[in-house]
C-alpha cells in the first residue's frame, strides 16, 4: 500500500535529499547514548515525540529516503519494495511508544506516517496526531468525527468517499459527508491536531525524533521551536538529519535497536502488550492532558512562534525550490561540458589525423632526400676514385720520362762510338 499511497499523491519535486549515506555507531558508543537519553527522558517533565518512514521499515513498510525507499527509487525510475499495509504489524518501537506513554513519560506525539501501526500497537488517539493522516481513517467534513475501518480508504487529499456520518457519539445526528483522513502535498493539516502539537512544540523540554531526517515541514521545524524555549533535541536515524548540529544528542542506528536497549536500560517491558483491531484503537489515556503554563507573554510568544513556524516553512520551500533549480542548472552544465568535451576529443581526432598525414609527407620527403643525397655521396665518390686513377696515370707517366732522361744523361757522358752512338740512339728512338 506504501507504493500506492505515494502514486496516489499529486506530482510534487521538491522532496529535498533522498538517498543519503547510513551511518552506525560502534555497540560501546551506542550503550553510552542510550544511556545519556534514559536520563534525559527521566529528567523530562514534557517530552513528545515525531516520529517517520524509518521506525515502520521494520515492519517491512518502505521509508522514503533510504538506499531503498519510495523516492530514492523513484528518481532512478525503479519501485521500491514493500508490504501492504494491511499486511504490517506494529514493531519494537510502536510497543515501547506505548510504554513511555503508560508510565507518564511521553505527553504527545506527532506522526508522520499513514500506515495507522501507532493505532494498532494500543497507543491513545487523543495523544496521537497523525499530521500526514491515516490511509485507514475517514472523517466527517461537518463535525469531524473519525471513523477508522478495516480496510484502506482509496483516495488522499480530503475526498468524499461516498459514505455518510452516523452522528456524534453523543447521539445528535449529523448529515455530514465522509472523505479520507490522509494528505496530499499542499492540504491543509488537520485540526485540533496541528495547533496542539504547536503548542507542545513551544512548551516541551525534550523532543525525540524516531526514523525521520526532519526534512518535511512543518513537522520538521518543530524541534527548532523546542530549542529555542530552552528544550533539548535528540534524533534516532540512520541518516544525518536536517537538524543534526543543533541535536544535544545524535543517535545514528536502527530505531529498534535503540528502543530495545531503552525499555532495558529504563526497567520498562513490553512483553504484556498486544496489537489492537485497526478498527477499535484506544481513544483516551489513562493520564490527564498535560497543562501548559498559561502566561501572556507566553501566550504571545506562541502565536509569534507558530507564525515563525510558518515564515520558516515558506522559506525552506523556497530553498528547496533553489536547491532543486540549481541541480537542474548542474546537471545542465554537465551536459555542456560533456558536450565540449566530446567536441574536443572530435578536434584532437582530427588534429592527430592531419598531423599524422603531414608525418607521412614528411617522412616521404625526409626519405627522398635520403636518397638523393646517397646518389650525390656515389656519384661524388665515383668522381673521386675516377680522378685518383686519373691522376695515378699521369704519375706514372711522368716517372717512366724521368727514368728516360736520367738514362739519356748518362748515355751522353759515355765516349761517342759509331756503332755504339747509333745503336744507342737507335735504341732509344725505339723507345
Amino acid at each position: 500500500m506504501s507504493i500506492n499511497y505515494n502514486d496516489a499523491l499529486s506530482p510534487y519535486d521538491n522532496k529535498g535529499a533522498v538517498g543519503m549515506v547510513e551511518l552506525s555507531e560502534s555497540e560501546e558508543e551506542l550503550d553510552r547514548k542510550v544511556s545519556v537519553l534514559a536520563s534525559l527522558l527521566t529528567e523530562s517533565k514534557c517530552c513528545f515525540v515525531i516520529m517517520g518512514a524509518g521506525v515502520s521499515t521494520a515492519a517491512g513498510i518502505a521509508d522514503f529516503r533510504g538506499p531503498n525507499g519510495v523516492w530514492t527509487m523513484e528518481k532512478e525510475g525503479k519501485n521500491s519494495a514493500s508490504i501492504d499495509f494491511l499486511e504490517a504489524k506494529p514493531t519494537l518501537t510502536h510497543y515501547a511508544l506505548v510504554a513511555l506513554e503508560k508510565a507518564g513519560i511521553l505527553k504527545w506525539m506527532v506522526s508522520q506516517n499513514v500506515d495507522g501501526l501507532c493505532g494498532r500497537s494500543g497507543f491513545p488517539m487523543d495523544r496521537l496526531a497523525e499530521l500526514h493522516g491515516n490511509v485507514f481513517c475517514e472523517k466527517c467534513d461537518r463535525c469531524g468525527r473519525m471513523y477508522y475501518r478495516p480496510f484502506a480508504i482509496p483516495t488522499v487529499g480530503g475526498k468524499l468517499t461516498g459514505r455518510y456520518c452516523d452522528g456524534t457519539p453523543q447521539g445528535r445526528r449529523c448529515r455530514g459527508r465522509l472523505i479520507d483522513f490522509t494528505l496530499d502535498w499542499e492540504g491543509e493539516l488537520p485540526e485540533p491536531q496541528y495547533t496542539t502539537s504547536c503548542k507542545f512544540a513551544c512548551d516541551a523540554d525534550l523532543v525525540l525524533c524516531l526514523g525521520t531526517s526532519l526534512q518535511i515541514v512543518p513537522v520538521g521545524n518543530y524541534p527548532l521551536s523546542v530549542k529555542r524555549n530552552g528544550g533539548k533535541i535528540v534524533t534516532v536515524n540512520l541518516q544525518k538529519t536536517k537538524h543534526e548540529k543543533k541535536a544535544d544528542l545524535a543517535i545514528h542506528a536502527k530505531v529498534d535497536q535503540v528502543m530495545a536497549k531503552l525499555m532495558a536500560a529504563m526497567g520498562l517491558s513490553i512483553d504484556h502488550l498486544k496489537e489492537v483491531p485497526i478498527d477499535e484503537p484506544i481513544l483516551e489515556s489513562a493520564h490527564p492532558m498535560f497543562k501548559f503554563e498559561e502566561k501572556k507573554k507566553n501566550k504571545r510568544m506562541k502565536k509569534e512562534e507558530i507564525k515563525e513556524e510558518e515564515t520558516e516553512e515558506k522559506k525552506v520551500k523556497k530553498e528547496e525550490e533553489n536547491q532543486e533549480t540549481s541541480e537542474e542548472k548542474i546537471e545542465e552544465e554537465k551536459s555542456e561540458v560533456i558536450i565540449r568535451e566530446e567536441e574536443k576529443i572530435e578536434e584532437l581526432k582530427e588534429e592527430e589525423q592531419e598531423g599524422s598525414e603531414e608525418r607521412e609527407e614528411e617522412s616521404e620527403k625526409a626519405e627522398e632526400e635520403k636518397t638523393e643525397k646517397n646518389g650525390e655521396i656515389e656519384e661524388e665518390k665515383r668522381i673521386e676514385m675516377n680522378g685518383e686513377s686519373l691522376e695515378s696515370e699521369e704519375n706514372k707517366s711522368g716517372r717512366i720520362k724521368e727514368e728516360i732522361d736520367e738514362v739519356i744523361a748518362i748515355v751522353d757522358e759515355i765516349p761517342e762510338t759509331a756503332v755504339h752512338s747509333t745503336s744507342v740512339s737507335q735504341s732509344f728512338e725505339s723507345l
